[in-house]
C-alpha cells in the first residue's frame, strides 16, 4: 500500500461529509472498515467496489492491504485518537496518509454533558491493561475519559475503582453515541445493562490522595509482627536510592507487607510494579494494604523467586531486595540476567555478613556497588542501604 485516506465516522446514519471526502469516496475502488462502518457508508460507495472487513486478527487485514496500491479506510471518530490510523502508520511507515477526523466518542460525551474537557485525562482500556486508569486515579486527575471494551465495561471499571477506595468520582456513560435511534447518556447505574460501543467520563467530586511516608503501624502486618516491615525512614531512603522517577519497571523481591511496592506505586503512578513473596500470607497482605492505601495495579506473585517463571514479567530497570531466603547469590544472578543495562539493585543489609556477601557477589557479577546510608531506627540494629548498578 502506497497511499490511503482514513475517514472518521460517528455512529450517525445521517452522514454529513465534506465535498473533498465525497470526491475521494466516489473515485475509490478498494475500501475497508468494520461491519458497523460498512452499514453506515454502503449506500454511498461506487459500484463494483472491493471491501476489506477489519476483523481480528489485524495482521491478516494488514496483509490484505499490501496487495493494493491505494485504499480508503473508514474508522471511528478521530482515527489518530487511539485509532486505526496509528496501526496503519506503524505497519506502513512510508505510506502517504491523509486523515479526515470527526469527533471521537469522549468528545461527543463531553459535549452532551456540557463538560469542558480541555484538561481531561484519557485512558483507553480497549484491549489494554488497567495501567492508565490506575495512574489517573492515583494522581487524582479531575476529569478522566475512558474507552471501554467487552471485558473492561462500566461495571468492571466501577467495581475496580471501589475495590481500591476510589468512590470520589461520578461516572457518566455514553452508549452508541451519534446513533439517532440507540444513543443513551446518563449517570452510571449498577442495575443497568450497557450496550456497546460505550465510553465513560469520570468527574471528581473530592480529592483522594495518599501521602507517601506511610506510618509503619498503619499497615496490616504479618502476624502483627512490627519487625516484619521495612521501616518508614529506611523505606523512603531506599526508594530515593532506586531513582524511580526515570524508571519504567520495578521489582520488589520479598515484599512481605507490600510497603515498598505500595509507596513506590503511590509516588510514581506510571511505574509497572511487580512484587514477589515466598509466603502464602503475602497475597492477602498485599491485597489488604494496596486497597487500604488506594494503590491499584501491583502485580503480586507468590512463590520461591529462584524457582519462579518470570518470562512474562516486564524486565526491570530497578529492583529492591527485601528478602532472599538464604539464596542471595541465586537471587542476584537471576536479577542480573534480566536487569536493564543501566538498571540498579538496592539492598538493605542488617549485618556485616549480608553486607559483605552483597558486595562480593555483585562485584563478581561485574556491577558497581556502593554504600549510600546507614540508618538506625528506634534503637534497632543499624541498617546499611546499598546499591549495585
Amino acid at each position: 500500500m502506497n497511499k490511503c485516506y482514513i475517514i472518521g465516522l460517528s455512529d450517525s446514519h445521517r452522514l454529513c461529509l465534506t465535498p473533498e471526502v465525497m470526491k475521494i469516496i466516489s473515485a475509490g475502488r478498494v475500501f475497508s472498515g468494520g461491519m458497523r462502518h460498512h452499514e453506515i457508508i454502503a449506500s454511498m460507495l461506487p459500484t463494483r467496489y472491493v471491501w476489506i472487513n477489519i476483523t481480528i486478527p489485524i495482521t491478516d487485514v494488514l496483509e490484505k492491504y499490501k496487495h493494493h496500491d491505494e485504499l480508503v479506510i473508514f474508522a471511528s471518530g478521530d482515527p489518530l485518537f487511539y485509532g486505526f490510523a496509528n496501526t496503519v502508520k506503524r505497519s506502513f511507515p512510508e505510506v502517504q496518509m491523509k486523515v479526515f477526523p470527526t469527533f471521537n466518542s469522549l468528545q461527543l460525551l463531553a459535549h452532551k454533558l456540557n463538560l469542558a474537557y480541555n484538561d481531561m485525562y484519557t485512558a483507553s482500556l480497549t484491549g489494554r491493561p488497567w495501567d492508565r486508569l490506575d495512574e489517573a486515579l492515583i494522581r487524582g486527575e479531575r476529569l478522566i475519559g475512558c474507552l471501554t471494551d467487552k471485558n473492561k465495561t462500566p461495571h468492571e471499571i466501577w467495581q475496580r475503582m471501589h475495590t481500591y477506595g476510589y468512590d470520589n468520582y461520578e461516572m457518566y456513560v455514553g452508549e452508541n453515541l451519534g446513533n439517532e435511534e440507540k444513543e443513551s447518556i446518563g449517570q452510571y447505574d449498577p442495575a443497568k445493562g450497557y450496550s456497546t460501543p460505550n465510553c465513560i467520563i469520570l468527574e471528581q467530586r473530592k480529592l483522594i490522595r495518599q501521602n507517601i511516608g506511610i506510618p509503619d503501624e498503619a499497615f496490616h502486618l504479618l502476624d502483627g509482627r512490627s519487625r516484619m516491615i521495612t521501616k518508614m525512614p529506611v523505606r523512603m531512603a531506599s526508594l530515593s536510592a532506586l531513582q524511580l522517577a526515570e524508571k519504567k519497571s520495578f521489582w520488589d523481591i520479598g515484599f512481605c507487607t507490600g510497603s515498598v511496592s505500595i509507596e513506590a506505586k503511590l509516588a510514581y503512578p506510571h511505574l509497572k510494579v511487580t512484587a514477589f513473596e515466598i509466603r502464602d500470607e503475602g497475597k492477602e497482605l498485599m491485597l489488604a494494604n494496596s486497597r487500604k492505601f488506594h494503590a491499584p495495579g501491583i502485580d503480586a506473585r507468590i512463590g520461591d523467586f529462584c524457582n519462579m517463571d518470570i518470562s512474562d514479567c516486564p524486565l526491570p530497570d530497578a529492583v529492591f531486595i527485601g528478602g532472599y531466603g538464604g539464596k542471595m547469590k541465586e537471587v542476584l544472578i537471576k536479577v542480573k540476567n534480566v536487569l536493564s543495562h543501566s538498571g540498579c539493585i538496592v539492598f538493605n543489609s542488617v549485618s556485616e555478613t549480608s553486607k559483605d556477601s552483597f558486595f562480593s557477589i555483585t562485584r563478581e557479577l561485574g556491577m558497581t556497588t556502593e554504600i549510600l546510608h546507614t540508618i538506625t531506627v528506634d534503637g534497632n540494629n543499624p541498617i546499611t542501604i546499598m546499591r549495585a548498578i
